[in-house]
């Protein structure tokens, strides 16, 4: 019977969490805002969810939040429809393949829009405040 040692193991374990790193780092996060017909049923809702579901997992991505807003009035018609019903996936997917997801959802019956956005981190910074005039003053004296 063959014996690993800890140092083996030690080697496999950082090769495992190396390859996880690599892999995280080339996944990028996305924003997928899908708009939906809003006379669906609860249960064409929710098989609309599965093959977005289904589209990331093929595309070997993870979904990370789902926002569901529900029936929403939109900015302007489509399809002769003054509602929509909205869901808003927050995802990590490999960089080729947001188009691929996105081309495949618009070729659904009762998927009305969709919209994939690369998140930025600078837009989740938040500036800085200036300090006052008076307060700068009293710091350079």
């Amino acid at each position: 019977m063959t014996r690993i040692s800890s140092c083996t193991t030690s080697v496999i374990h950082d090769d495992i969490l190396e390859e996880r790193r690599f892999t995280m780092s080339t996944n990028a996060e996305y924003d997928l805002n899908v708009i939906l017909d809003p006379g669906l049923s609860e249960t064409q809702i929710q098989s609309e969810k599965d093959a977005v579901e289904a589209q990331v997992a093929r595309a070997e991505g993870e979904i990370v939040k789902l926002d569901e807003w529900g029936a929403q009035r939109l900015a302007y018609p489509i399809r002769k429809l003054n509602q929509g019903y909205y869901l808003i996936y927050r995802l990590r997917l490999p960089p080729s393949t947001p188009k691929v997801i996105e081309a495949n959802l618009r070729q659904r019956d009762n998927v009305m829009r969709v919209l994939v956005v690369k998140d930025r981190p600078e837009w989740h910074t938040l500036k800085k405040k200036k300090e006052a005039p008076s307060e700068a003053a009293t710091a350079a004296d």
